[in-house]
């Protein structure tokens, strides 16, 4: 239960919404524009990295089963790309040592979410490794460009509280009442569309086909 609860905070539905609250606080700062900007920017490119990942996989079956790869995880992905910038960002406190410790907090949340993957059995340790390093990428390039955001600094005392107290809402409520949403669904139908397959191609033929391949190389001659 822990682990299905954790990994709904990867959801698309969930993080989407959180993302563009945390973008229009910083964009409230009118010198916050370009670090917005960039921060949408690089969230897009890791965003069809990903995506290009999983359709390669079910359209044309490219993965790697020597390392039970059939895709980017995407849950990880968007946790490490996004948590550890929107909590920060809503931080009411310029205090160096206050925002860099709830840095960490969205990084620690961001790992939950990617190892929740690995015990719900929908991906393999090699796909949340990619998705959290292609997340942490976009994270990791934000703070070198742009350094902590200061979403709340400078803004009304009303919207310092109000802002996320709802978005700790919505965090704590969406995962164990909201409707879940899986994207998995609509990414296989463009797989299908776009190779012209029948059916997609799947973690379990990935490996068949990889074992056949071996004991075709270590049979007799």
């Amino acid at each position: 239960m822990f682990w299905h609860l954790i990994t709904r905070l990867g959801e698309v539905q969930i993080l989407l919404p959180a993302a563009v609250v945390a973008a229009l606080v910083l964009a409230a700062r009118r010198d916050s524009w370009p670090t917005v900007t960039l921060w949408l920017s690089l969230l897009g490119v890791a965003v069809l990295l990903t995506l290009a990942s999983k359709l390669a996989f079910m359209g044309w079956g490219l993965g790697l089963p020597a390392f039970n790869f059939s895709g980017i995880s995407g849950h990880a992905m968007m946790a490490a790309a996004l948590y550890p910038l929107l909590l920060t960002s809503l931080v009411p406190t310029q205090s160096p040592s206050a925002r860099w410790l709830v840095l960490c907090a969205g990084i620690l949340l961001a790992l939950l979410v990617g190892v929740s993957r690995v015990f719900v059995g929908a991906h393999s340790w090699s796909e949340v490794i990619a998705g959290l390093s292609v997340g942490g990428a976009v994270t990791a390039a934000m703070l070198i460009g742009c350094g902590l955001p200061r979403g709340l600094a400078r803004l009304s005392t009303a919207a310092t509280v109000a802002v996320p107290l709802s978005m700790a809402l919505w965090l704590t409520m969406m995962p164990t009442f909201g409707p879940a949403f899986s994207s998995h669904s609509m990414i296989t139908q463009w797989s299908l569309q776009l190779s012209g397959r029948s059916t997609p191609y799947t973690r379990g033929e990935m490996l068949r086909q990889h074992r056949q391949r071996q004991e075709v190389q270590t049979g007799p001659a």
